[in-house]
């Protein structure tokens, strides 16, 4: 990519048609799983998100929150995808934004390289092969201040670091990693976070309305109301490592992903397991009603030469119908699609397991199965990493009709980690993975 003497690169797309006028002018434009995968996956169609420079985008919705965008531009929208109704449409949803690790010391440090950007709900349209932002919704706090992305407690979360990884910036407890999305009935929107990890409800134009969070975080200083009604044992996430997945059942109940394997009784047992945890949570009751154990592959199953089981994650579910889901479980280089039942005998929830005092712990069992917890069985649908076109890091999937599934990568706004991410006068060295929303054709219905 050629460079332009602001530091940005050019644009190959036009900013979208459709966006809202504050924008325009600011933008300018377990075991293996039972069954076999479906033979014959194909990507047809792939779509991409041009260069829109992110200080313009978010100051175009909270005007005055980035100073400087130090050359990024708009990017990890790929963090969930949820369809918005009309075809080619979708409701997309940034993570934290711009953040990486630089050693310092021997020690990785977290850095936030533009602090003031604000997590955004960002509707999106597929025309031809570009991707246009119809709209886009800051997530703010009670007052309309905007959330941020900034880690919320010291001494729980990643202290924040700026770009060089030299000064440190403060903890922010309104602070949100959002990393999964859906639209309710209402228009309201639910966001899930890596941070509490939290369930968060908020308003159709991006209000927080409560952000539910596991019991005993003690979250004091929220400009917006956090209830405490998730299962305390949840507070054994990993660091990075809360909420991903989210998915929205007929009936109106969601159905919460932990990304990894809790770090229970430690970090090593967190590390080496395979069995992380499925939350069910209903609105009408605002209280959790079930929980599930749900078991890995081997991670050379999921992603064949990789040797290290703490790089299984799951970062998306999709509903498909009564209590079925798809769930993602991935590497950064692979994904693999398993279709879920979720039924009532294999609720775990208020059981012995939800007690961090339990040892061995659900994490550390090698076969949960044989000692008696009830594993969902689940089967394999579609292995992306043997399908042509599909990128890396996929964060999110939506079915688009009974055969096709849209999938969206996090391109994590172009940053790498390391002292190479910016140059010697502090613009992004942009990696060049761009966002994109990529149609898989199934070769039989779900």
């Amino acid at each position: 990519m050629s460079a332009r003497s602001d530091g940005r690169r050019p644009a190959r797309r036009t900013a979208a048609v459709g966006v809202p006028l504050a924008l325009v002018a600011a933008l300018g434009a377990a075991g293996p799983a039972t069954g076999a995968p479906a033979d014959g996956a194909r990507v047809v169609r792939t779509a991409t998100l041009g260069d829109i420079p992110l200080g313009a985008f978010s100051n175009g919705l909270l005007p005055g929150t980035v100073d400087d965008d130090r050359g990024v531009d708009l990017g990890g929208i790929g963090s969930d995808i949820f369809p918005a109704g009309r075809k080619g449409e979708f409701w997309t949803v940034t993570d934290r934004g711009p953040n990486g690790q630089i050693k310092v010391g021997g020690t990785k440090r977290r850095t936030f390289p533009v602090p003031g950007f604000d997590p955004a709900i960002v509707k999106i349209r597929l025309c031809g092969d570009a991707v246009e932002v119809l709209d886009a919704i800051p997530v703010t706090t009670s007052s309309g201040r905007a959330v941020t992305g900034l880690p919320d407690q010291q001494g729980r979360d990643e202290a924040p670091y700026d770009y060089r990884a030299l000064t440190a910036l403060p903890y922010n407890p309104d602070g949100l990693d959002t990393e999964g999305i859906v639209r309710a009935a209402d228009g309201t929107f639910w966001l899930v976070d890596e941070y509490g990890p939290s369930l968060v409800h908020v308003s159709a134009r991006g209000r927080v309305l409560t952000r539910y969070v596991p019991g005993g975080l003690n979250l004091t200083g929220a400009d917006y109301p956090v209830v405490e009604a998730l299962p305390s044992v949840l507070l054994h996430r990993k660091i990075n490592r809360g909420f991903e997945g989210l998915a929205q059942l007929p009936g109106g109940d969601l159905v919460l992903a932990v990304q990894s394997p809790l770090s229970l009784p430690d970090t090593a047992a967190g590390e080496a397991s395979r069995t992380t945890r499925l939350l069910r949570f209903s609105p009408k009751k605002k209280a959790v009603t079930a929980e599930y154990a749900y078991r890995f592959d081997p991670v050379d199953v999921v992603d064949p030469g990789e040797d290290d089981t703490s790089e299984l994650k799951i970062s998306s579910l999709v509903a498909v119908g009564g209590d079925r889901l798809l769930v993602e479980e991935r590497t950064d280089r692979a994904a693999r699609l398993q279709l879920v039942r979720l039924d009532r005998s294999s609720n775990i929830l208020g059981s012995s397991w939800d007690d961090d005092t339990t040892s061995p712990s659900l994490e550390q069992l090698a076969d949960p199965a044989a000692k008696g917890v009830p594993v969902p069985a689940k089967k394999l649908v579609v292995d992306l990493g043997t399908v042509a076109g599909v990128p890396g890091k996929i964060e999110g999937v939506a079915r688009v009709d009974d055969d096709t599934l849209a999938l969206i990568n996090d391109n994590d706004f172009g940053m790498t980690d390391g002292t190479g991410a910016f140059d010697t006068e502090g613009r992004l060295v942009d990696s060049g993975v761009e966002t994109t929303v990529t149609y898989v054709r199934l070769p039989r219905r779900l």
